[in-house]
């Protein structure tokens, strides 16, 4: 997976199109997002929202120089479960 470049000091929204495949005609019906490590100083998400099959999030902060996991968890309205994740690395612009 490539990683996603970021300003520590830009706040940048991102979004995952969820394949109609694992949709299987069920609507998202919860999006959380969880940011590994989970730092002082650390990314940070907001403005999460559901479009349809795609989800996103606004992220801010981080610290230069290190790479972060933004993991989406799902539930579906049929009650399955999934997750996906972004790859984002923080450096000085």
């Amino acid at each position: 997976m490539t990683p996603i470049l970021k300003d520590p000091d830009a706040a940048l929204g991102y979004a995952i199109r969820w394949p109609d495949a694992l949709l299987a005609g069920a609507a998202i019906a919860t999006a959380s997002w969880s940011i590994e490590p989970d730092e002082a100083g650390g990314i940070v998400p907001s403005s999460d929202f559901i479009d349809g099959g795609e989800t996103g999030a606004r992220f801010s902060g981080g610290l230069a120089g290190r790479v972060y996991r933004a993991v989406c968890h799902v539930t579906l309205s049929d009650g399955r479960a999934a997750d996906r994740s972004l790859v984002i690395r923080v450096e000085q612009g």
